[in-house]
């Protein structure tokens, strides 16, 4: 039996940790993204970059620091050493953290970093322009807070500000070998808390019991707890994102559980609907039509394929059994998949007016879910990548509604 029928601590005896030989993006490799935003940058002409704290600070220089009201981040020249920007007082810390060494150009709480930043672009030889010339290109990033680029933009004359993403999203969307080990240890991780997690079902368990359980059980796999946790049972499995109450699960119940978490900053993400109890024809219908979907637009996802290609592909299947069209419900009421690493969601998306080709290292949710109001939804979450010879699987799709986790065969 796959669907219930053990004790939560049976369960968990079932898990042991996944993280032995999972290693971490080391130096090397972080200076590799560097020169090789420094090689794209200098072939766009683009002076400069700067990224913010968070992903895009981690992925270039493996600096792990969060966001704040204080503006921390790091400088990328188009040749040059990468240099940082932070408060003084958080300087040690910072070095403490870096893991790509740099100059720490610093500000006290009282002085303006957005003039810093400017003075510090001036003095790697960045310089603004002269009246008639060409002002040169500095990229700011796409996920800094507005106040950052607030305080940057009038000190910015003879500068042409623009958004870095393309920069880190020419880099991020590409994969290496090493970031595909890590996002695949992570997605068997989630996959094995899947199971377990569907084992510890019975009459009456609620939301929050299943989503604690779900938490134990990542951390028992070896990962720090659930990065997130959705877990619905019979017409709240209707709203992608889930409800603001707790339900309680009754025999013939749909069950959607998506979750994931995170292994040396890389995110797993995956979800599966099932039944618990009795299946009706229409749930198996409706189970049948999504895993159509689904593997319609892995067949879609080609190289050089465009990504709308992909949603596009999903959407005729769901249309071929009566949903739809387009966002309308009954049917898939948004984009067939996003792009997946150090952020949950990031570029590419597959989702209709993307015109970016299928690359080899890309990596994708494959998602199509079905909603359908009043009812109950079905959405089958797995995620590939994109290799020389076309897309593979991190997680296999659900087997069947009898059978999702495939132990039966």
């Amino acid at each position: 039996m796959t669907i219930g029928g053990k004790t939560m601590e049976q369960a968990l005896s079932t898990l042991s940790d996944m993280t032995a030989g999972a290693v971490p993006i080391g130096k090397e490799e972080h200076l590799q993204r560097v020169q090789r935003a420094q090689v794209f940058m200098r072939q766009q002409g683009i002076a400069a970059i700067y990224v913010n704290a968070g992903a895009n600070m981690t992925y270039f220089t493996g600096t792990k620091w969060h966001a704040s009201e204080r503006m921390v981040g790091a400088i990328i020249p188009a040749s040059g050493a990468v240099e940082y920007i932070a408060p003084a007082f958080e300087e040690s810390t910072l070095k403490d953290f870096m893991l790509v060494d740099g100059a720490v150009n610093c500000w006290q709480e009282h002085e303006s970093p957005y003039q810093l930043f400017i003075d510090t672009l001036k003095r790697m030889g960045i310089a603004p322009a002269a009246a008639g010339e060409a002002a040169p290109r500095v990229g700011i990033c796409e996920s800094a807070a507005f106040f950052i680029y607030d305080g940057i933009r009038p000190l910015a004359e003879g500068y042409a500000l623009e958004n870095a993403s393309s920069v880190t999203a020419h880099c991020r969307t590409r994969k290496s070998a090493n970031e595909i080990a890590l996002m695949q240890r992570a997605k068997d991780m989630t996959m094995a808390v899947h199971v377990a997690a569907a084992s510890i079902l019975r009459e009456g368990i609620t939301t929050v019991e299943v989503e604690e359980f779900i938490d134990r059980a990542h951390r028992k796999v070896g990962a720090s707890g659930s990065y997130f946790v959705i877990v619905l049972f019979g017409e709240a499995t209707a709203y992608p994102h889930g409800v603001s109450y707790v339900q309680t699960l009754k025999p013939g119940d749909t069950v959607l559980i998506d979750t994931g978490c995170k292994l040396h900053n890389y995110i797993s993400d995956i979800t599966r609907t099932y039944v618990y109890g009795e299946i009706s024809e229409r749930q198996r219908s409706v189970w049948n039509s999504e895993k159509a979907a689904q593997l319609a637009a892995f067949n879609a996802a080609q190289l050089g394929v465009p990504c709308e290609e992909v949603d596009q592909a999903a959407r005729r299947s769901l249309e071929a059994d009566g949903f739809g069209p387009g966002y309308k419900l009954p049917g898939l009421p948004h984009r067939t998949g996003h792009g997946i690493g150090l952020d949950i969601h990031e570029w590419p998306y597959l989702v209709g007016g993307n015109k970016t080709p299928l690359d080899v290292g890309m990596c994708f949710s494959n998602e199509p879910m079905i909603c359908i109001p009043g009812e109950f939804g079905v959405r089958h979450e797995d995620h590939f990548y994109m290799t020389e010879n076309g897309p593979k699987w991190f997680t296999e799709p659900a087997h069947s509604i009898d059978d999702p986790f495939g132990l039966a065969r």
